[in-house]
């Protein structure tokens, strides 16, 4: 690598149900004097994504199921937040006290399913995860590409981890890049063979990405630029969920 750069996208506007992201960054970028470059990382935040495709629920308009409405007057939860938590979940994987650990509908281990209230456009509204994060990646990857740029896209969202205070972004939607850089059967200098060493780029890059977007900073999509990757027309996050069989701390 040449060099590597990380920078946001400014100036982005509101972003509500309908609009045209790619177009938006795209434009953004632009008139921020950091346009879009082919061989880019375009890293966009979770919520805004939700936002354009109408993932965004009013609290008082949720259908409350007795089991959610027992479960908030046991843990002082939002009683329609916990009714949405089980909607977008599979399974809950635990539960203790205020805190719902559970598998989306996607196969994602978070909290509360993903879904969130801060940044939301108002009072008494929660996001939602996309629907389909890789779809909505590919969405904005083919838009891009009529406007002749090859460029990769990465949706972010934050995920606390086991055994770690704090959170972090991780990938939970690709297009266009294959999201592991794997060593395996390569040798390190010392003639040792790797042989489970693989790095989730996908991953690597969406923390990198936080670093100049913030919770705050309403800078909700970066560029990661300088970094080879691996062109992957097929690429999928599903290819790094660890199924239940393999996982041993479930």
């Amino acid at each position: 690598m040449a060099g590597l750069s990380i920078f946001g996208i400014h100036g982005l506007p509101e972003i509500t149900a309908g609009t045209d992201l790619a177009a938006s960054i795209f434009d953004a970028a632009t008139a921020s004097g950091t346009p879009l470059a082919s061989g880019d990382i375009l890293v966009i935040t979770s919520k805004i994504v939700s936002k354009a495709e109408g993932r965004v629920v009013r609290l008082e308009d949720v259908a409350v199921s007795p089991f959610a409405q027992q479960y908030a007057e046991r843990t002082e939860k939002d009683a329609a937040v916990v009714e949405l938590v089980l909607q977008e979940s599979r399974r809950v994987v635990r539960q203790v006290g205020p805190i719902m650990i559970t598998e989306t509908r996607h196969g994602f281990i978070c909290a509360n399913a993903g879904i969130d209230q801060s940044s939301s456009g108002g009072h008494g509204l929660a996001v939602l995860l996309p629907v389909d994060p890789d779809a909505s990646c590919a969405k904005v990857r083919a838009e891009l590409k009529m406007r002749g740029l090859d460029v990769a896209v990465i949706i972010s969202d934050t995920f606390g981890r086991p055994w770690r205070e704090a959170q972090t972004d991780i990938a939970i939607g690709i297009a266009g890049m294959q999201p592991v850089l794997s060593y395996i059967g390569q040798v390190d200098p010392h003639g040792h063979e790797f042989r489970v060493q693989a790095l989730c780029t996908a991953d690597e890059v969406a923390g990198a990405a936080e670093l100049v977007k913030g919770n705050l900073s309403r800078v909700p999509a970066a560029v990661v630029r300088g970094l080879p990757w691996e062109r992957d027309e097929t690429a999928t996050m599903q290819s790094i969920i660890r199924d239940s069989e393999r996982d041993l701390f479930r």
